[in-house]
């Protein structure tokens, strides 16, 4: 059926079409989500900031 080397080659193919799959899902599904509440967290920062300040000039 397939020498060895064939068959490597195989298994070489399906490991980085498998890793590229999970990169594809990590890209698409995790990554915006880590970005989107990295930005909401420094909104609030800035948002508490802003109020600390108009209490101090106050």
């Amino acid at each position: 059926m397939f020498e060895f080397d064939q068959f490597l080659g195989f298994i070489m193919f399906l490991s980085i079409l498998t890793i590229g799959f999970w990169l594809l899902i990590f890209l698409t599904a995790i990554l915006p989500y880590w970005i989107g509440g990295s930005l909401i967290e420094r909104l609030k920062e800035n948002k508490k900031r802003k109020e600390e300040q108009e209490q101090e000039s106050a």
